[in-house]
């Protein structure tokens, strides 16, 4: 009976576990976050963000607090994308970049995506200078084949 249990708990954890890097979900997901953040962080495209962020978008940061999709859009704009001058940039580090499938019956309806990223200040004609750092853990739910942020832990800031 023991190892039943016990040969049970490793096939739901292997059957739940992180995809490995190199599977088409993984890449597709690294694609993903390497546009979406460039777009929307980097690039400040509140067009594209405003498609690619759900409705029911709940931001959970850990000097902001708690954000609706209005709230992390007004932040952004007035935070993030107000002075091109001293502009600040994100980065990821790709090699702690997690993927972590959610299903359904079986039907893959979004993942856990998590890792840490790099916060850079862009001044005209220097090299971005490293700010800061943090962890992060996404909620991407697949809508009309798209990977549409719902649900943002952004926490352990330094």
């Amino acid at each position: 009976m023991r190892t039943i249990l016990i040969l049970l708990f490793v096939s739901v954890n292997f059957a739940f576990a992180q995809v490995p890097k190199n599977s088409e979900l993984f890449l597709a997901l690294q694609k993903h976050d390497s546009i979406f953040f460039e777009r929307c962080f980097n690039q400040c495209d509140f067009a594209y963000m405003e498609k690619m962020i759900h409705k029911d978008l709940v931001f959970y940061h850990d000097r902001g607090g708690i954000q609706d999709k209005e709230k992390f859009l007004e932040n952004t704009r007035k935070n993030l994308c107000s002075d091109n001058n001293k502009k600040p940039i994100r980065k990821v580090r790709k090699e702690t970049l997690e993927v972590f499938p959610l299903y359904n019956d079986g039907v893959l309806y979004g993942v856990v995506q998590s890792g840490i990223h790099d916060f850079y200040i862009r001044v005209p004609n220097k090299e971005d200078r490293q700010t800061g750092t943090a962890r992060f853990t996404h909620v991407y739910l697949l809508e009309n084949k798209e990977w549409i942020l719902k649900e943002v832990l952004s926490f352990d800031h330094q």
